[in-house]
């Protein structure tokens, strides 16, 4: 069988038509527009399935954030117990800049979480709190500020 040989002609008009359209009025409402006052210091990442394959995932992200030039720390509070020194010294990450956290008696990994981020000795903590109620997240962000730190927070499921 045989199939019309059909030029891209066809379907160039449709191209000229889109790329006729003027980006000027869009681009300047990109860079008009005001951006917010405070960035951002709560971040969540979602992650299912087996935990080595959670686990690679998660390896570029926290490699990046070992190696950012903030000479603060990248805290881990009470990461998985696949989350090992040989784990992080295989996925590539800089060992020497990685605080890895374990809450002791009756602290809480929220607690923890919330005392590092306000004392701001670490760039970005980590945590595994899952679930996470709003007002859990509140506190994050309001230590994340007070510590001028960013808050990573992994949901594994």
């Amino acid at each position: 069988m045989q199939f019309p040989h059909t030029s891209q002609q066809a379907q160039l008009p449709l191209f000229e038509a889109f790329m006729a359209q003027p980006l000027a009025p869009i681009l300047k409402d990109v860079v008009e527009s005001p951006w917010s006052a405070e960035p951002e210091v709560f971040s969540e990442l979602s992650l299912r399935g087996a935990a080595g394959n959670c686990l690679n995932l998660l390896a570029p992200i926290l490699r990046e954030l070992s190696q950012d030039q903030d000479a603060r720390w990248l805290t881990l509070i009470a990461p998985p117990a696949s989350l090992t020194q040989a784990w992080l010294r295989d996925a590539g990450l800089n060992r020497e800049r990685i605080l890895l956290l374990q809450p002791r008696g009756t602290q809480s990994a929220q607690q923890l979480t919330c005392e590092a981020l306000r004392l701001g000795r670490s760039h970005t903590v980590v945590s595994w709190l899952n679930p996470l109620s709003t007002t859990s997240r509140q506190q994050l962000i309001s230590a994340a500020r007070i510590g001028d730190a960013q808050s990573l927070n992994i949901r594994l499921g």
